[in-house]
């Protein structure tokens, strides 16, 4: 039989973003959206899937206030979640979040202020996270101790690569409005980031999704799973909608990394070809299926690196 062109993935990430989760007792967003609701919807969908990433990853905004009952809330959904599919789970701020709350409620970490910047390692593949919050602001920007620290980290390559997860995303807005909440000083990350192992940049923060390249390394920002963007909106304005929430699935090979946009509610079922019917498909077209290699994720976070 003939093989397929590409092996297994050598990982697999489930890229989450902007789940903008408030406490229970706070007047739902918009009047309307209940983000854990919408949330605890997704991870439904994504676990009936059984796919089995190595690692779930969210990309910030994970409350819309930054109360500490909306992160025990948003940990109290994850968790359980990621214990039943075998994943790690990768926090990154956004600029919904507060520093203090998301140390102490879902870090396990004395309150500080500090970047939340940190390095976790999945069998060979290095996830740097960086924390492009401000805080009182929604804009995006970098210090230069965090470029010094992140340039540091990228001397060294890694066994199967880098994947910079962070908020803010390093790609032009086609919401004119989002030009004010853009990240800032976009050239000082591409000058670190020019000639390393990063091999694709993931973000969020946008509510919909889109892709560009940033200093040579594509991008792939996942809308939300709380609410979107509607592009279709008349030129120049804005109109969030409650509708075509979404999440990404981050496929890692040995030269090439694939992003899937995943709509959390398909409209209508036209078939369902199961996994038995298409391995036998498989083997009358003469292709020999493709075994998935799922190797198991440490469960002990990295130490915070900075």
């Amino acid at each position: 039989m003939r093989p397929a062109e590409y092996p297994a993935p050598e990982r697999i990430l489930l890229h989450i973003s902007d789940t903008h989760l408030r406490a229970a007792s706070t007047p739902r967003l918009f009047g309307a959206l209940d983000g854990a609701a919408q949330l605890a919807r997704a991870l439904e969908v994504i676990e009936e899937s059984g796919i089995r990433p190595d690692a779930v990853v969210f990309t910030g905004d994970l409350v819309d206030l930054g109360e500490s009952g909306a992160y025990a809330d948003l940990r109290a959904l994850v968790e359980p979640f990621a214990a039943r599919i075998g994943a790690r789970v990768l926090w990154v701020m956004g600029n919904h979040d507060d520093r203090q709350a998301f140390r102490t409620e879902l870090l396990d970490e004395a309150s500080d202020l500090r970047p939340v910047d940190r390095v976790d390692e999945l069998d060979g593949l290095r996830v740097v996270t960086l924390d492009t919050s401000v805080p009182g602001h929604h804009y995006g920007e970098l210090r230069d101790e965090q470029l010094a620290w992140l340039d540091d980290v990228l001397a060294t390559p890694a066994p199967l690569g880098t994947i910079l997860a962070m908020h803010h995303p390093p790609v032009p807005a086609v919401l004119p409005l989002a030009a004010s909440v853009e990240l800032r000083d976009q050239s000082r990350l591409a000058s670190v980031l020019r000639g390393t192992d990063v091999r694709a940049i993931i973000a969020g923060h946008l509510h919909y999704s889109t892709f560009a390249t940033f200093a040579g390394i594509p991008v792939s920002v996942a809308s939300s799973t709380c609410y979107a963007q509607d592009l279709t909106v008349p030129v120049g304005g804005t109109r969030p909608q409650d509708g075509a929430q979404a999440f990404n699935l981050v496929h890692v090979y040995d030269d090439t990394v694939v992003h899937s946009v995943v709509p959390v509610d398909a409209p209508r079922t036209l078939e369902h070809i199961d996994a038995d019917e298409a391995q036998r498909r498989l083997r009358l077209a003469d292709v020999a299926p493709v075994t998935a290699v799922r190797r198991d994720a440490p469960t002990e976070p990295i130490p915070l690196l900075r």
